[in-house]
């Protein structure tokens, strides 16, 4: 999955919000825009490299997008749509093109990243993008999100009314050794997982092959619960 032809690197300088950073490029301060509302304080540190997208908007305030990040000379996407799309492109290769596969489906007072209808199994899926890492295992979340609590135990009434439903994490990087929930971040979502997954969602986790202009879901990772 291509992400654009306009790829520059360099160095990050400061987070001023969520959403806006300055970055060094060809020795010149710049703003940018981070896709991503995460801490990501372990990517985004002064002197990091940086990879960054040239904006298609020539009049947007921020004339880049911060897209990936380097850590140990390991390449981190951390732009929190790149999950969703690559997934789609997966589910396609996967299901193949009689496969139905719906996103942003709503479903009673919920909306979950994909509805699939395939060989009779009618299937909710959550998608959620993973940055963190921490000695070689995949952490989810970076910051608490009741939000993404709120997800799994919705994915777990549509498991109530007769459909199928799993998350799966999509780690925005390799190798990994494991997925596993951020219990010491975010203890109220470790314990909605676990409850999910003893309702019968399903739990997945793949990592990314990433480079500086795609991203594509790799190989299954083992989750530890």
């Amino acid at each position: 999955m291509s992400l654009s032809p306009f790829i520059h690197r360099g160095s990050f300088v400061q987070r001023l919000n969520r959403f806006t950073a300055t970055v060094r490029i060809d020795g010149k301060e710049t703003l940018c825009h981070i896709p991503n509302t995460g801490r990501l304080r372990e990517l985004l540190h002064k002197g990091a490299p940086v990879w960054l997208k040239l904006s298609e908007q020539p009049n947007r305030r921020t004339a880049y997008d911060l897209i990936a990040a380097e850590k140990n000379g390991k390449l981190f996407s951390i732009d929190s749509f790149a999950p969703n799309r690559a997934t789609a492109v997966f589910l396609r290769e996967q299901l193949g093109e009689y496969a139905k596969i719906q996103p942003e489906k709503t479903y009673r007072n919920s909306r979950f990243d994909f509805y699939i209808e395939t060989n009779g199994r009618k299937i909710f899926l959550e998608v959620k993008g993973v940055t963190l890492e921490q000695d070689g295992i995949a952490l989810f979340p970076d910051a608490p999100t009741e939000r993404g609590a709120k997800h799994l135990r919705e994915l777990s009434e549509c498991i109530d009314d007769g459909y199928e439903a799993a998350v799966l994490f999509v780690i925005q990087f390799s190798p990994v050794c494991a997925f596993q929930p951020n219990e010491k971040q975010d203890p109220a979502f470790t314990q909605a997982l676990r409850q999910a997954h003893q309702k019968g969602v399903r739990i997945l986790a793949y990592d990314c092959a990433v480079a500086v202009d795609s991203i594509r879901l790799n190989v299954p990772i083992p989750v530890l619960l």
